[in-house]
Parts: C-alpha cells; structure tokens; sequence
C-alpha cells in the first residue's frame, strides 16, 4: 500500500468514480432485469440478474478498499452523480437497446477500471491494482455475454 496519504488520495478518488460507475450499473442492470421483456425474457432476466448480484458485491469491495486507504467512500445520489460517466436510462427500452446500453457501459466499467489499475500502479497499491485487474476482467466478460445476444 502507498505509505503516504497524498500517494492513496489519488488511487482513492479514481475509486471512487468506480464505485459511482459500478453502482449506476448496478441499477440500471436491476433496472432492465425488472422492465425486460420480448422473445429473449426467460434469457435475459437470468443474465441480468447475474450481472447485477455480481455488481452488488462489488461495490461493497470498492468502497471497503476505499476505506481501507483511509478515505470516506461516496454513498449517495448526491455524490455519485458529479463522479459517474454512466447515462442513466430513459423509460423502458427495448431489449435490444437494454442490452448494447449495457454492453457499452460494462466498457466504460473497464476504462473506469484501468484509470483506478494506473493510479494504484504509480504508487505501488498491490491490493488496489489487484482489485482493478479483476474489476477490468469481469466487466470485459460481462460486455462479451450481452454483445453477444445482438448478434
């Protein structure tokens, strides 16, 4: 871990735009797992729900390396909103839109990610780039499983 607290703010704030980006996935995924319908129903309400309970223990993750660093975690709206890149969802689209919606975000999860991977690199955070690794590789195998029902 970065020993000093200037080296862990930065790697601190770039987790915290995670966890906004994560915890805006996270609602809209629970969103489209509640409001999905069509031919793909049964498929998609399982995926959804996959990918959601997964997103669920992850910002628990993200916020208790957050607090492990030695910094408040974001845990609110009002908070999450300045710090997300994440659009949220307007009315109930199809399921088709729900899911290149979501494939696109799980993209913006593995930028996010990556930023948290460099900032965590530059001060030699093992822990947190360990977190970012895995964050990077869910959400690109997250992104492939719903790109793959446009196809």
């Amino acid at each position: 871990m970065a020993k000093k607290a200037g080296d862990r703010k930065p790697v601190a704030e770039a987790l915290g735009r995670l966890l906004a980006d994560s915890y805006t996935v996270y609602l809209k995924t629970h969103n489209f797992h509640w409001n999905v319908k069509g031919p793909m129903f049964n498929t998609l309400h399982a995926l959804f729900q996959l990918q959601y309970q997964e997103l669920a223990l992850a910002v628990d993750e993200i916020a208790e390396r957050i607090r492990a660093l030695g910094y408040p975690a974001p845990g609110s709206y009002a908070e999450f909103g300045p710090l997300t890149k994440i659009q949220e969802a307007e009315g109930v689209p199809e399921a088709a839109a729900m899911l290149d919606a979501l494939a696109a975000d799980q993209g913006t999860l593995v930028a996010t990610a990556r930023r948290v991977l460099n900032a965590a690199q530059k001060v030699s955070d093992d822990a947190t780039v360990d977190l970012a690794v895995r964050r990077m590789q869910v959400h690109e195998k997250n992104a492939w499983m719903l790109r793959a029902h446009l196809e």
